[in-house]
């Protein structure tokens, strides 16, 4: 490899100085490109397609989990007949139209989803600004002067512009994470290696790990329970919110007002004695010692290991900054390369010990708001060094993390960060769709003090709603319980859960007929409502109508065979009605 490396940093030596005079010559053109009308697509995509789902089961089966969601691909991901571009022009075209679909797209498309088309990437895949050379940088719907950030930026561009319900990108050091965090969207890093990266063209294969996008946290909780193929589990709530104070600092975005904001939803949620403070820097040099010695320049290696010889070969033109960081990476011996892996395995160790099976960590996601198209904020020592602080926790670890938006802090999107164990997605999946109302409604007071909850939408009022009416349930407050779902119901009509959620309250309260009607309105709106099925099936045992009752409690066993309420009911309902 070291001839190769050294033949590859040699015939661009002459090139260097002229490369960096084009990066120059582009900020010039900020001004004019701004001027420019937005494109319909916000510069997103850079290929259209159509990847259909199969069509329904027949019921009493229960439709594709991602039914009638449609998704786009940031263009890494293999679709059979489509080349993967890598965001290079010269690597498509020196590749092949891919032979296969990769498989976590097939998963999705089966799961029910439509899958629309592919996404800009930055080059390689490494850019954490979301800026491209080869092709016009995504226009970022959250703010539009602004970078869009991440190399997956034009995946987070197409969920922030509403153009699709969710999409794929990879994060190697912040790819998903930061361009979620400045389009304002939420943005999920599974743990590393969980999800097969097969079908992914890599860029450093102990960082890369599957993302995706989504504006909602059902919908990212969706996507999840298809993409790792999660089985039925109780939800679990998280018993400690570990603030990492001293990385809380890294920001400069209000730091404490968000604190604040999470402190508030965890306090309301979870109790105060779930909130715990620690200083991540100093536990992480006490637990991972040779941590400091780990360098940046190790992904670098991993990226000339897989795509050397095509640059040696293709000899393709390439953005100066990373032309620069191939210039500084060194050839690694295989003791130092045993070395970053022990020191990979470490921090994921000290990680879980921290939070264990039931903690989240707290950090922000990126040290700034989005800086405007064409700053050299981002290219500084001080921005670079905070935000590699920032991104390299999971990077590093292996561990989940979930972007989430706060709103906005100088019309510029602000979010925080949650991250859980190695392993622990389907436990962030559900702690970020637990906090999420919760978090809106403390951002908007928090973030602007004026504001008021009237200013949030109707639909995360109706999210409030809920989780007042479901901390009513849990306080055994039942007709205030049913008042707060009623108040969800009027703000949004067309969610069945909150349907489901007051018939469980009318339940307690021997509203039967009540309990029926909301019921069968809830799998009106969503016929996989396992609880809804459930609820009905005791209201209508309750009412002597065991034959509907059997049914609702075998319809619940064919969408979650292991429910052993499902079988209990319904096998003692069956002796009953056979009687």
């Amino acid at each position: 490899m070291q001839p190769k490396r050294r033949h590859i940093l040699a015939s661009r030596a002459s090139k260097l100085c002229v490369l960096l005079g084009l990066g120059l010559a582009g900020v010039l053109l900020v001004t004019k490109k701004l001027k420019k009308r937005v494109r319909e697509d916000f510069g997103a995509f850079i290929e259209k397609l159509l990847l259909l789902p199969p069509p329904q089961p027949a019921p009493p089966k229960a439709p594709h989990p991602l039914t009638a969601l449609s998704f786009a691909l940031s263009d890494l991901f293999d679709v059979k007949g489509y080349v993967s571009g890598f965001g290079h022009p010269d690597w498509i075209r020196t590749h092949e139209a891919a032979a296969s679909t990769s498989p976590v797209v097939s998963v999705l498309v089966e799961g029910g989803a439509t899958c629309v088309g592919k996404t800009v990437v930055g080059e390689f895949a490494f850019s954490i600004s979301g800026e491209t050379k080869h092709y016009d940088t995504p226009t970022n719907p959250a703010a539009p002067a602004h970078i869009p950030g991440g190399a997956c930026s034009g995946a987070a561009v197409a969920v922030s512009a509403n153009l699709v319900d969710f999409s794929l990108g990879i994060d190697t050091v912040g790819g998903v994470r930061a361009a979620a965090g400045y389009c304002g969207v939420l943005g999920f890093r599974s743990s590393q290696g969980i999800v097969s990266n097969a079908g992914i063209i890599p860029v450093s294969s102990s960082l890369d790990a599957v993302g995706w996008f989504a504006r909602d946290p059902n919908t990212l909780r969706r996507v999840g329970h298809v993409i790792l193929q999660l089985p039925f589990e109780a939800q679990r709530n998280p018993r400690q919110i570990i603030l990492a104070d001293d990385y809380l600092q890294f920001s400069k975005v209000l730091v404490d007002r968000i604190k604040q904001v999470v402190i508030k939803s965890a306090e309301k949620l979870f109790g105060r004695q779930a909130l715990k403070h620690e200083n991540l820097e100093k536990y992480l040099e006490a637990k991972v010692p040779s941590l400091k010695e780990f360098c940046r320049e190790s992904q670098w290696h991993e990226f000339l290991q897989n795509h050397g010889d095509w640059i040696n070969t293709v000899n393709p033109s390439i953005d100066p900054a990373v032309y620069s960081q191939l210039c500084k990476t060194p050839e690694l011996t295989d003791e130092e390369i045993e070395n970053l892996n022990a020191v990979r395995n470490q921090m994921r160790v000290a990680i879980g010990s921290l939070l264990k099976d039931d903690g989240i960590l707290v950090i922000p996601t990126m040290p700034s708001v989005p800086p405007k198209l064409g700053s050299k904020e981002i290219m500084s020592e001080d921005y670079q060094n905070r935000a590699s602080s920032l991104l390299c926790v999971a990077s590093i670890s292996g561990c989940c993390q979930v972007t989430v938006p706060l709103g906005k802090h100088d019309k510029c999107p602000v979010s925080v960060s949650l991250i859980a164990r190695h392993g622990g997605d389907r436990f962030l999946l559900d702690t970020v769709q637990k906090m999420y109302a919760s978090l809106q409604e403390n951002s908007t007071l928090m973030v602007n003090p004026k504001s008021s909850i009237n200013t949030i939408s109707q639909e995360e009022s109706a999210e409030i709603a809920k989780e007042k009416g479901n901390q009513a349930f849990k306080e055994k407050q039942w007709q205030k319980a049913i008042g707060m779902y009623s108040e969800a119901i009027k703000l949004n009509d067309k969610n069945g859960t909150y349907y489901s959620n007051r018939a469980a309250a009318y339940l307690e309260l021997g509203s039967f007929r009540q309990a029926e009607a909301d019921c069968t309105k809830a799998l009106a709106l969503d016929k996989k409502n396992i609880k809804a099925y459930l609820r009905r099936g005791t209201a209508r045992e309750m009412l002597g109508n065991f034959k509907e009752a059997i049914d609702d409690f075998s319809y619940a066993l064919v969408l979650e065979p292991n429910n052993k309420r499902a079988a209990l009911s319904a096998d003692r309902l069956g002796k009953v009605f056979l009687q």
